[in-house]
Order: C-alpha cells, then sequence, then structure tokens
C-alpha cells in the first residue's frame, strides 16, 4: 500500500490523525532517524502514509505520542536513543561495573561528535580538543573522547569512582592480567575445595530442583497465579516454610555458620559468613599481584563480584531492604530461590567478561591522554593534579586549554553516591568523603538542600572557568524540575544558550513513568 505525501501533507495528516499538533520537524525526525522510509528525489521529500501509520501503532510509536501529552511537544525523541539495545547503550567497558546515576554513551557521542542534525545545527568539539567531566562518576565522558579522538579530563570528589574511570581507560598488560586472574582462581578454588559449602550447596540445588518442579513447575504456576486457580499469597508462605525445614536440615548436616556477629560494617551485615571468607582469601591474593595497573582492574572485578553476591533475593537488589540467610519464594521467579553461599561462579564470570571488554575497547582506543582526578571540583587546582599524574597532559593543558565540558551533575537528594558502593569502601580501605558530595540523598530536597546544591553547583562551574578557553561550550544533563540551573547560570557569568529536552527510557524495571532530563547548552556572556 502506497499513498505518498510530502513533509507537509504527512505533518497535516498525522496532526488529524493523533489529534495532536505534528510539525514537520517531528516528520523530518522520523526519517532522519530511520522510524520511516524515505521518498523521491531532486529535492522532494515524501513519505508513505502506511509507514506512519504502522509507526504510530508501535509500541514505540504509542510511547512517544503519550509522552509527549504528559512531557510536551518540546521533547527531543531523538535524543531518546529508542532505537538502541542494551547491548548498545552498556558497550565495551561501559558494563565494567555497575554505577547508579550514569548516562548512556550515546548521549555523549551527540554532543560531541562532528555530525549535525535538525536539532543539533553546529557542531562544538574536534579531534585534539580537551574535553572536563568534573562529575566524571564511572568515567563515561572520558571513554567517549578517547573513541573520538579526544583528551579528557574527570574529577570526582569519590576515590572509588575515580578507580572505576581510570581503570576504563587505562592501558592494559593483557598477560599479566590473564596471568593474576588465573592464579587467583585456582587458588580460590582450592580454598572452596577444603570446606564445606560447596556440597552444602549442591545438595540445597538438587533439593530446590525437586521441590520447585513439583510446587512451582514452569510456566503451569505462574499461569494458575494468573487465573486465580492459586491464591499467590496464601500458597506461597506455606509451601515457603515447608521447604525451609529441608534448608535447615542440610544446614545442620554441614555444620554450616551462616552469619557473622551484628554489625553495622556493610560486609559483616549484607554477606552470608562462607561468601565473605571467599571474599577475605581473595582479597589477600589481590594484595599480592604487583603490577600496579593489573591490581586496579582486579580490584573492579572482586568489587564487581562482591556486589553481586549480597545477601539478599532476587527482587532486592537495588534496595537492599533486610539481609537474607535462608531460602525464600522469590516473586521475581515464581519459585523458591535461594542466597548465594559462594562467589566462585560470579567472580569467574566477570574475570572473563571484564578481560573481554577491555580488549574490545583495545581495538577502539586512540592515542589521547584521559585521567579522572579525584578531588571536589570546587577548588581543584586541574594544573597541579594534573602535574603529579601526568606531566605531559598537564603541559598541554596549560597551552591548549580546555574546549569545553560535558557532564551529568548529581541531581538534588537523589542519590548518596560513596554509599552505592559502600561493600567496595569497606573492604578496601578507601576514605569516604560523604560530607563533600552535592545534592546526596540524605541532605533531602528542601529549600536549604536546594540552595546548598546551587551554591555548590556554581562553585564547581566558577573553578573550571579559569581552565577552559574563551569561546567554551558547556554541556549538563539534568532534571531541572526545581528550575535551578537559570540561577546556576546567571550566577557563574554563563548564559543558557540552547537547552534539548530528552525522554529518559528504561529507567529501571519497576519504573515506566514517563520522565525527561534537560541538557543545559551555556556559554560565557
Amino acid at each position: 500500500m502506497t499513498e505518498l505525501l510530502s513533509i507537509k501533507e504527512a505533518s497535516k495528516w498525522a496532526s488529524e490523525h493523533l489529534k495532536k499538533n505534528v510539525t514537520t520537524s517531528n516528520i523530518s525526525y522520523l526519517i532522519q532517524y530511520g522510524k520511516i522510509k524515505k521518498y523521491g528525489n531532486n529535492g522532494t521529500t515524501a513519505v508513505n502514509k502506511y509507514d506512519l501509520i504502522i509507526y504510530y501503532k508501535s509500541y514505540n510509536g504509542q510511547r512517544e505520542t503519550n509522552w509527549r501529552e504528559k512531557l510536551g511537544d518540546d521533547l527531543n525523541w531523538a535524543l531518546s536513543f529508542d532505537n538502541l539495545k542494551e547491548k548498545d547503550t552498556t558497550k565495551h567497558i561501559h558494563r565494567l561495573h555497575p554505577y547508579k546515576g550514569k548516562f548512556i554513551p550515546q548521549l555523549v557521542e551527540y554532543f560531541l561528535d562532528s555530525h549535525t542534525d535538525n536539532f543539533k545545527k553546529e557542531v562544538y568539539f574536534k579531534k585534539g580538543d580537551i574535553i572536563l567531566d568534573p562529575f566524571s562518576g564511572s568515567g563515561t565522558t572520558m571513554v567517549q573522547a578517547n573513541e573520538l579522538g579526544m583528551h579528557a579530563i574527570g574529577i570526582d570528589i569519590s576515590a572509588f569512582n575515580s578507580l572505576i574511570a581510570n581503570v576504563k581507560v587505562g592501558k592494559v598488560d593483557f598477560q599479566d592480567l590473564n596471568n593474576e586472574l588465573k592464579r587467583i582462581t585456582t587458588a580460590l578454588k582450592e580454598f572452596i575445595s577444603q570446606h564445606k559449602n560447596a556440597q552444602f550447596e549442591n545438595e540445597l540445588l538438587e533439593e530446590l530442583n525437586i521441590f520447585n518442579k513439583k510446587y512451582f513447575p514452569s510456566p503451569e504456576f505462574k499461569i494458575k497465579v494468573r487465573n486465580k486457580e492459586i491464591i499467590e499469597k496464601k500458597y506461597t508462605p506455606i509451601k515457603e516454610k515447608e521447604f525451609l525445614k529441608i534448608f535447615e536440615n542440610l544446614r545442620d548436616k554441614y555444620d554450616l555458620k551462616l552469619q557473622g556477629k551484628k554489625s553495622n560494617n556493610f560486609l559483616e551485615k549484607w554477606y552470608l559468613e562462607p561468601v565473605k571468607n571467599e571474599i577475605d582469601f581473595t582479597f589477600e591474593q589481590l594484595k599480592e599481584i604487583k603490577n600496579s595497573t593489573t591490581k586496579k582492574i582486579i580490584t573492579i572485578i572482586l568489587s564487581r563480584t562482591i556486589r553481586s553476591c549480597r545477601a539478599t533475593t532476587h527482587a532486592d537488589l537495588a534496595t537492599l531492604k533486610e539481609p537474607i540467610t535462608t531460602t525464600y519464594y522469590c516473586g521475581k521467579h515464581g519459585k523458591i530461590c535461594k542466597p548465594l553461599f559462594s562467589i566462585f561462579s560470579w567472580w569467574v564470570r566477570y574475570s572473563k567478561d571484564t578481560v573481554k571488554r577491555l580488549q574490545e575497547f583495545e581495538r577502539l582506543r586512540t592515542n589521547t591522554y584521559q585521567i579522572c582526578l579525584q578531588g571536589d571540583a570546587r577548588n581543584i587546582d586541574i594544573y597541579s593534579a594534573l602535574e603529579n599524574k601526568n606531566l605531559e597532559f598537564a603541559k598541554l593543558v596549560k597551552k591548549q586549554k580546555i574546549k569545553g565540558i560535558f557532564s551529568s551533575p548529581p541531581y538534588v537528594g537523589l542519590i548518596d553516591y560513596h554509599e552505592q558502593h559502600a561493600y567496595a569502601y569497606d573492604l578496601f580501605g578507601f576514605k569516604r568523603n560523604d560530607e563533600l558530595e552535592i545534592g546526596p540523598l540524605y541532605k533531602g530536597q528542601g529549600r536549604e538542600a536546594r540552595n546548598s546544591y546551587i551554591d555548590g553547583i556554581i562553585k564547581v562551574l566558577n573553578n573550571s572557568k579559569q581552565y577552559l578557553q574563551d569561546d567554551y561550550d558547556i554541556f549538563l544533563v539534568a532534571n531541572d524540575k526545581y528550575n535551578m540551573y537559570p540561577t546556576i547560570a546567571e550566577k557563574s557569568g554563563m548564559k543558557i544558550v540552547n537547552q534539548y529536552k530528552r525522554p529518559v527510557l528504561n529507567r529501571t524495571e519497576k519504573n515506566k513513568s514517563a520522565y525527561a532530563e534537560i541538557i543545559f547548552h551555556l556559554k560565557g556572556k
């Protein structure tokens, strides 16, 4: 079925079809980003009305329409990157370690690279430029700057964040890394073989398999719950209690101690005793590594491993309500599940995955400088800090100066950036700087917290300005529901020259509500 419409005709038809205003720019976006096919030549662009009908019926098309109604017609759907799969947004080293609050690499690429489109009408950065990210987090801006042939400086108050970022962009001795991983894996396997928890877990898995097949067959159990043939709230506690007796008998059989002493220490509270013993053993092995770069990489692997081994339910990985020390009914999987009693499988999995991701990035790496400085972006002396880390890079920055900033400042009262990695701070002994965070969760979102946040961001921008070229470009990604950034720009001696409102898709598995953030483009007055 073919009925060709000009851009203007398509805009008119879509407005009537959706009973809302659809501009010619909206239609041009659908063409440019491959949502619908382009027809015509010799300067006359046309679209097929049938393609529009199919798109507006699709999940993405309906979602875009619904979100525009809730969030406004100024929503820039091109920046949703809804065409990308998760493997694209977590490509190579971007999934080296979990981190709350990071932006996807494609958003950084969009503003740093040399393309233009209906929304981004200028090129702001070029190869060889120096980019600053004063809220570096896990280092996404630095990584993408490297891919695009640009230099980058990150700054972060968190020692652990700085470690993640520098591991991502650091050079790797793959032979040494593989040798050390093999050594530690062999030693850990031998350590586990000397204890009873492996035999206990194997027997527990056999019992779970028999029990779940009988009482929670898949997919029959979930179908019966949906059809109300089984009342989940009544049925599952009975079966949970029934299996608990099997679990306790096995625990007693192997004389397994699962809980240590009561403690506020994260490791003591959130890890079962067999798991904690394996963590301690692996940490001792880590200390023996001579190559400092290899040691840092394996520190990240161990941190990623222990994060996945917390004693919590599968449905509670993000929030951590109460430690789980026994088997339990898992609403996520619709069966009886168990906490982890060993780190080994996750250690092996993440070791292989990390090496693979580092090798993927190695093939893309450009010969440019990137470094994350651990410090307070409100007052750090970038030149001095760089001289202590890389004298050649420091000379380049002094000579060339920084072209601009691409960063996502913390959102006021949303995340405690140190607490999300509490297990790593406890194990590795990094100094915590919670009190120096800007806008942390524990300070809330009240007037005093907002004023403190505004003051903090202004100080960061004012400190950064002395290192920037005169014609700088600053892009800040923020959900500014309290309308703070006009004040921040004004008091920083800057002006907001543009802003891009982007829909944020797939924030968490539990929250699918319409949500947008703004990329503010600032320049000097």
